[in-house]
């Protein structure tokens, strides 16, 4: 087992342009992915298994909903910090991010925003520890990029709702407590509702065979007339805009994420490009692999200054989706560069599981589709500066 020696790439020096508190939870947040996440992640990923031992820790440092309000057991943190935790969970592992930004934005955050009180204190303290863990249920077979065409429906029985349909590609849906599921009722109108595990009819067959994310257990959601209590119909918002709100929150989190990724690909190159020695002298002392390592920090560096001005933005409560969209698709696109090309630098022992980067690599390769694929989110910018819309 190697041990963790990543250093924090800082080249515009942006920790002056974080508060203490900022600093406090990123570092609390890094030595626990040092600790936990490091050592066993390999493994995991080679077994394609999600560890269960680390939801705790989790919870522990905020990885739940770190700006839901403390009276429903969040931290109450802010924009910044809660893009800060997702950098440092995905610098371990993007798998782990998406059960951490899955919980926190697309479970947690509907709940807190579209839910009643009562929801509120029902589920946000537990979900907040880790001791509930949910999932969210918007992608269908047939329905992924267009959300807005799902079939999934309930139709009012009286005293209960009647669920049927399905979902699929459900991070977490494997062993998740609740679902916050998005379908349609009698009119057409999406709506959110809570299943719960147990509900009969309700099932959660994972999926298999998966190369990316082999750390993260992913599912399909399948309801076949499950009743579900009315009480647990979110009552506040409605609309494809309620689940797209949701979105917004969790793609600002992958875009801090995707950083993580990123630096740990590019500390690993630096790291190996100063120890491998060819033709008499480090890899490092060469011109093309400065030429790479010169191009990643440059690169990071960019996606830094625009994570933390948006999320300077969402603390003002002016990002926009189209700002979300745009930092999203740049940051993934830009690990997943960084991330080839670290493999290139280590030559063949890019491929192997003595060194992270390959699992960063495959791991990229979702997390560039998931919630809003790379052409998706392109045209999303496309229309927000021309007003076109090209989707049709």
């Amino acid at each position: 087992m190697k041990p963790d020696l990543f250093q924090a790439p800082d080249y515009y020096l942006l920790d002056d342009l974080l508060t203490e508190e900022h600093k406090l939870v990123r570092d609390s947040a890094r030595a626990w992915v040092k600790k936990e996440v490091s050592p066993i992640i390999e493994e995991y990923a080679q077994r394609a298994e999600f560890p269960h031992q680390i939801v705790k820790g989790l919870g522990e440092i905020g990885g739940f909903g770190p700006y839901i309000p403390v009276e429903y057991g969040g931290a109450g943190l802010d924009q910044i910090s809660y893009g800060l935790i997702m950098q440092e969970i995905e610098r371990g592992d993007s798998g782990v991010r998406s059960t951490s930004s899955v919980q926190s934005s697309l479970v947690m955050y509907p709940i807190w925003k579209y839910g009643n009180e009562e929801q509120r204190m029902k589920y946000l303290p537990k979900l907040a520890t880790g001791e509930m863990i949910g999932c969210f249920g918007l992608t269908e077979p047939d329905y992924g990029s267009n959300p807005g065409g799902m079939v999934t429906n309930f139709k009012d029985m009286g005293d209960h709702y009647l669920l049927n349909g399905a979902k699929m590609w459900i991070s977490n849906a494997p062993f998740a407590d609740i679902a916050v599921v998005w379908a349609k009722n009698e009119e057409g109108r999406i709506h959110g509702l809570i299943v719960e595990r147990g509900m009969e009819g309700f099932t959660t067959p994972e999926t298999h065979n998966k190369w990316s994310l082999r750390a993260s257990a992913t599912g399909e959601l399948i309801f076949d007339n499950v009743k579900v209590p009315k009480e647990n119909l979110l009552p506040n918002k409605s609309g494809l805009g309620a689940p797209l709100g949701c979105l917004d929150s969790a793609r600002y989190g992958i875009a801090w994420g995707a950083i993580g990724a990123a630096m740990d690909c590019y500390d690993t190159a630096l790291r190996y490009s100063k120890e491998r020695i060819q033709f008499d002298k480090p890899i490092g002392a060469t011109q093309l692999q400065q030429k790479k390592l010169a191009e990643m920090i440059t690169e990071i560096t960019k996606a830094q200054l625009l994570t933390w001005r948006l999320g300077v933005l969402r603390n003002e409560g002016k990002a926009t989706t189209a700002q979300i969209s745009m930092a999203k698709r740049n940051n993934v696109d830009m690990a997943l560069t960084i991330a080839r090309d670290a493999r290139q630098m280590l030559g063949g022992m890019g491929i192997t599981g003595e060194y992270s980067i390959m699992r960063h690599m495959m791991n990229l390769e979702s997390v560039v589709t998931y919630e809003g694929t790379h052409d998706i989110h392109l045209l999303i910018t496309g229309m927000d500066v021309t007003g076109f819309p090209a989707f049709k």
